[in-house]
C-alpha cells in the first residue's frame, strides 16, 4: 500500500464494514472534509452497494472482498480494521509500515509497540503514529472516570457497566437477541473480562469490572466506585473533573448522572453523578456515559486518525473542527 499524492486528501480503507462500528465509520468518513474512501471491505457483503447498508452514501461504491490479498492490492493512506479479535495479524504483514493502521479489535491493546488510542490520555503519542490500537468502549468509559483520580486512589476501584445490545455485534447471540433481553438486564463474564485487563494494563493498577447488557440498542454507562486517600466533597470532585478535561472538547462534565439515551449518536462522552459517602468522605462514585459505537469505536477512530495525520483534532466530528 502507498500514500495518496493529494496533500489535501487522505484516502482511507475500511475492513469489516458490515458491523455496527463499520457503518458508523462510513457515515463519519462521508461527512469528513479531508477523508476520501478508497475502499470498504466486507466478508459477507462483497459486491453489494454501500448505500444498501448506509442509505445516505453519496456514490456508487460497492463493498470489496475482505481477504488479506484483496486489501493488499489497494492503496490507502489509512486503514481501519473493524474485525473480530484475532484476525488483524492476517492483514498486517501485507500493509506497508507508513500506512496508518487503526485496529478496533483488542489484538494490540496490550502491545507497547502500538499507540493506545485514547486521546484524552495519550494525545502526545498520537501525532505521526502508524499503528494505533483503538480502546474498548467499556475501557474508554472506565478510564475517563478514573484518570482524574490518579494517585489519590487508595484501594482497588470497581466499575459496573451496562451497554446496549449493539455492543455484542451483529452475529446472533443471546446478548443481542432482543427477545431474550426484553425487560431484562443480562450480566455476563463477571470476572476476568478483557476490558478489566485492558483498564488495569493502561492505568497500571488493579480495577474490578463487571459488565451487563440491556435491551436498548446503543450507548453505555459505567459507574465507578472508589476510595480515595483523603476526604473530598461533591463540589471538589466536580471541579477536579472539570479542570482535568477542560481542554478535551469531546468530554462534558455535569452534575447529574448521565444516561445512555442522552449520549446516543453523540461523538463524545458525558461524566457526572458525583457522589461522596456521607459516612466516609473518602468513598466516592462517578458515572460515565458514551455511545459505544462512536466514542467507544468509530468517532474515537476518526479522532485518532486526525491526530496521527496532522489534522485538526475534531475534524469531521464537530462543527468547525
Amino acid at each position: 500500500m502507498s500514500r495518496s499524492d493529494d496533500r489535501n486528501d487522505l484516502s482511507i480503507g475500511l475492513v469489516g464494514a458490515r458491523g455496527y462500528a463499520g457503518r458508523e465509520l462510513l457515515r463519519l468518513i462521508d461527512g469528513h472534509s479531508r477523508l476520501r474512501l478508497d475502499h470498504a471491505a466486507s466478508r459477507s457483503l462483497a459486491g453489494t452497494p454501500i448505500r444498501d447498508s448506509v442509505p445516505a452514501w453519496p456514490g456508487d461504491d460497492v463493498f470489496i472482498e475482505a481477504t488479506p490479498a484483496a486489501i493488499a492490492d489497494r492503496s490507502a493512506d489509512v486503514l481501519v480494521l473493524a474485525l473480530p479479535n484475532g484476525v488483524s495479524d492476517q492483514y498486517l504483514p501485507l500493509i506497508d509500515d507508513d500506512v496508518v493502521v487503526v485496529d478496533l479489535s483488542a489484538d494490540h491493546r496490550f502491545d507497547d509497540a502500538w499507540v493506545y488510542g485514547l486521546p484524552e490520555l495519550h494525545r502526545e503519542d498520537l501525532p505521526g503514529a502508524t499503528r494505533i490500537a483503538n480502546p474498548g468502549c467499556y475501557a474508554t468509559a472506565a478510564m475517563l472516570a478514573l484518570a482524574p483520580l490518579g494517585a489519590t486512589l487508595e484501594t482497588e476501584p470497581s466499575a459496573f457497566g451496562v451497554s446496549g445490545y449493539s455492543g455484542a455485534g451483529t452475529d446472533p447471540s443471546p446478548k443481542n437477541d432482543q427477545t431474550v433481553l426484553r425487560d431484562n438486564v443480562m450480566p455476563y463474564q463477571l470476572t476476568g473480562h478483557m476490558h478489566e485487563r485492558e483498564i488495569t494494563h493502561q492505568l497500571g493498577r488493579g480495577v474490578r469490572f463487571a459488565p451487563s447488557v440491556a435491551a436498548f440498542e446503543r450507548g453505555l454507562v459505567v459507574t465507578v466506585l472508589a476510595e480515595l486517600s483523603r476526604p473530598t466533597d461533591v463540589d471538589s470532585l466536580f471541579e477536579r473533573y472539570e479542570s482535568h478535561y477542560q481542554d478535551d472538547r469531546l468530554i462534558e462534565v455535569q452534575n447529574e448522572a448521565p444516561l445512555p439515551r442522552d449520549v446516543a449518536d453523540r461523538v463524545g462522552s458525558v461524566i457526572g453523578g458525583f457522589s461522596v459517602d456521607p459516612a466516609d468522605h473518602r468513598r466516592i462514585g462517578v458515572a460515565v456515559a458514551l455511545d459505544n459505537l462512536l466514542k467507544g469505536a468509530a468517532s474515537q477512530a476518526v479522532q485518532n486518525i486526525n491526530l496521527s495525520c496532522g489534522l485538526e483534532d475534531l475534524d469531521g466530528l464537530v462543527s468547525g473542527g
